[in-house]
């Protein structure tokens, strides 16, 4: 029998000890308000405590309680029995001063078409992320001195609110379009939206009776379209250090190859094409992963059957699906992958950087299928966690544990807005409450087999395509090209691994595509062996367009319009 590590929850028949007590008042809601209520405390005064949770070693103090109609007036406590990370109980931290926040990420009510009734955070606009979403109510940060094994009481209230975020203006390049969908509208039990910011050709006004192939950059939530700048880098800008990138004056080098791509895509020589970015948040996460699912809702028909011919009517798309093309990184490399793999019609070619795992048997580190715990190694006698988090030397600053527990803390059932949540929400099925079920348990880890079982023949890339390869084939061929660095952060190159060694043996037809690896690259590596990651990852656009227009030369039907973009 293995012997895994069990969480322990403080014993709730002992004095609660040190608790904080939290309030709002009437003038900031007279209704009552459900939501995530969190407790921050720091001991780094650099940034507010709630941008300062995260999953590695600089990550400081949240617990978190579920709060259901909380009346203006009425007090709620946090103290040792609400579930905190990377501490779990307030009773375990250490004495001492501490920068300490409080902040309710507000949840609606959806009364879904499933007949279920969920509360869940809505975006709001920002692409949800909890820390910023406006109508959330906070608290100034205050230099607190706090004893774990004092019986003490600290009061707290909110003083201020997320304000709405500026929409982006049109210009004469990029327009902004924002559209009710009727099957997600319908789903969800409300009015529900999908968004795209779109990047016109050069030409396009003087040129009325061009259509142009469609070509969607997947991604996380696009506020704007990023990565275009019609002037010259700054030279006021003041240079700022990238810790990710350990490089100097990063913002700068951004800024110029913003300026650069624009020069590029203005110039005689670049494909004529209308280049977009989708907006698809949803209640779970900054997007929706672009594919239908219990849970989500048919966010892949939405897309596919409503967002794209809106804009093709609009902007004079060809709209056809050998004119469509995806790509994208992580989140957008599965997107890219997924829908050409589940709408193999629509979409004529993807290109999927560093996708999220491609294939359930390399979950990042876990076999959903084999192991029988997702954060420790199968054991007798000993306790092996699973990394979740490396840089390219292997260094490890996350295991898969903390990862989760930290999400746990954000968030119950599921309601974290976080990576490992939002994975579970798009592939589980939807459980009796109305939420996903879980793939594992979040304190233990222990897997659910009959829910891997659901992943495997809905959502799992590999097995979907060797399993209906027959039919899929001949509407893949040629279509999917695929890219990681051999030390991708997440472990995502493991995935890829197993995915490349069925599409290398596929017959009948052979896939006729590409897959290839970054030595020692690490996330978001995406086929650019000249340049270094933190170049080649503002150059998708370059990069792909113009094998797009490759793509086209040698695909496009019999009486297929290739000539009005082409000036």
């Amino acid at each position: 029998m293995a012997l895994f590590y069990q969480c322990q929850s403080p014993d709730k028949s002992q004095n609660a000890g040190l608790t904080f007590s939290v309030t709002f008042s009437e003038e900031q809601s007279a209704q009552p308000l459900d939501g995530r209520l969190l407790l921050m405390l720091s001991k780094d005064t650099a940034a507010e405590p709630r941008f300062q949770i995260s999953d590695g070693p600089g990550t400081q103090l949240v617990f978190g309680v579920d709060v259901e109609d909380w009346k203006p007036g009425e007090t709620v406590t946090i103290n040792a029995e609400a579930f905190g990370y990377p501490i779990q109980s307030l009773a375990e931290i250490k004495k001492g001063t501490y920068n300490v926040q409080v902040l309710l990420n507000k949840y609606d009510t959806f009364n879904l078409s499933t007949g279920h009734t969920v509360k869940l955070p809505m975006d709001k606009g920002e692409g949800q992320h909890w820390n910023r979403k406006p109508g959330n109510l906070y608290s100034t940060p205050k230099e607190i001195s706090v004893d774990p094994t004092s019986s003490e009481t600290i009061s707290l209230t909110f003083d201020k609110e997320i304000p709405a975020i500026k929409v982006p203006e049109d210009t004469k390049y990029i327009k902004h379009i924002k559209m009710k969908s009727e099957k997600l509208s319908e789903f969800w039990g409300r009015d529900m939206y999908l968004g795209a910011n779109i990047l016109l050709p050069e030409g396009f006004e003087e040129h009325p009776d061009a259509k142009y192939p469609l070509v969607i950059m997947h991604g996380h939530f696009p506020y704007d379209f990023g990565g275009f700048r019609t002037t010259p880098p700054d030279p006021n800008l003041k240079p700022v250090y990238s810790e990710r990138f350990h490089i100097d004056g990063y913002n700068k080098i951004v800024q110029q190859e913003e300026y650069n791509f624009y020069k590029t895509w203005t110039g005689p020589d670049f494909p004529r094409v209308i280049l977009i970015t989708i907006q698809h948040p949803t209640p779970y996460y900054d997007d929706s992963y672009a594919v239908n699912s219990a849970s989500q809702g048919p966010y892949g028909d939405a897309i596919t059957y409503e967002l794209l011919p809106y804009i093709e009517e609009k902007y004079r798309g060809i709209g056809e699906g050998w004119a469509r093309f995806t790509y994208g990184g992580s989140t957008g490399g599965w997107e890219a992958l997924a829908v050409q793999v589940m709408y193999p019609d629509e979409y004529n070619g993807c290109w999927a950087a560093c996708p999220d795992p491609i294939d359930f048997r390399a979950y990042t580190v876990v076999n959903l299928y084999d192991d029988e715990n997702a954060y420790f190694l199968n054991s007798n006698f000993k306790e092996t966690e699973r990394p979740g988090h490396r840089d390219y030397l292997g260094h490890i600053t996350a295991t898969l544990r903390d990862m989760n527990l930290r999400e746990l803390a954000l968030g119950t059932k599921g309601r974290s807005g976080q990576q490992w949540d939002i994975w579970q929400a798009v592939y589980s099925p939807q459980g009796e409450d109305g939420y996903p079920k879980p793939i594992w348990d979040k304190l233990t880890g222990e897997i659910d087999k009959e829910v891997a079982d659901y992943w495997k023949e809905n959502f799992d890339l590999t097995y979907i395509m060797q399993r209906d390869w027959e039919t899929l084939g001949p509407k893949l061929k040629g279509k999917i090209n695929i890219y990681c660095g051999d030390m991708d952060n997440y472990y995502l190159n493991n995935a890829v691994y197993l995915t490349e060694e069925f599409l290398e043996n596929t017959n009948n037809p052979y896939y006729e595509g590409d897959v290839d690896y970054g030595d020692r690259a690490e996330h978001c590596w995406n086929g650019d062996h000249e340049n270094p990651n933190h170049i080649s990852r503002l150059r998708y656009h370059q990069m792909f367009i113009p094998k797009i227009a490759e793509r086209i030369k040698v695909s496009a039907p019999a009486g297929a319009d290739i000539t009005s973009w082409k000036y």
